[in-house]
């Protein structure tokens, strides 16, 4: 596994302003927006996971995004993506860190607390071209990564409901 990225990606993550932009020396320009007018939800980095206030472009091309509610289990915290006729998915894979799929392949896996800071280590095997990299950055930052397990969740609730 490689411990860098193809390229070195810049991100822009203003969660006041609803906005995230990645750009990087030959990467695509990725662009997520929060609609405005619209309360940032605190425990999202840019603020929805509700599509229907979310806009994602690729190099000023319409994606389509569709992050999960992220509710109890990891996999409700994923993020579906689809650029082109080229399908990502984001979900997580430990407490900090989720996984890159495209079309159902590894990446790699990325890092993010939610200040915009993305680490990853990418598949070497998956060979990830610049724009799985740009996207793959985009939604880290503006989602966050990592969730804790179901059953930590549920004895986090029980505990709570008796104390």
């Amino acid at each position: 596994m490689l411990d860098h990225s193809p390229a070195t990606p810049d991100v822009d993550l203003r969660p006041a302003a609803g906005t995230l932009d990645v750009t990087g020396p030959g990467l695509p320009h990725v662009r997520l927006v929060r609609a405005p007018g619209t309360e940032p939800d605190p425990h999202v980095p840019l603020g929805s996971r509700d599509p229907a206030l979310l806009t994602l472009t690729v190099d000023g091309r319409p994606a389509r995004i569709a992050p999960a509610k992220g509710r109890l289990s990891r996999h409700s915290y994923r993020v579906d993506a689809t650029v082109g006729d080229v399908r990502y998915r984001l979900v997580p894979c430990s407490y900090g860190e989720s996984r890159l799929l495209r079309g159902g392949r590894r990446l790699g896996e990325l890092e993010s607390s939610g200040d915009g800071t993305v680490t990853a280590a990418w598949n070497d095997d998956a060979k990830p071209l610049a724009q799985d990299v740009a996207v793959g950055t985009a939604l880290a930052a503006a989602f966050g990564t990592g969730a804790q397990p179901l059953w930590q969740t549920t004895l986090d609730v029980v505990a709570e409901l008796i104390t």
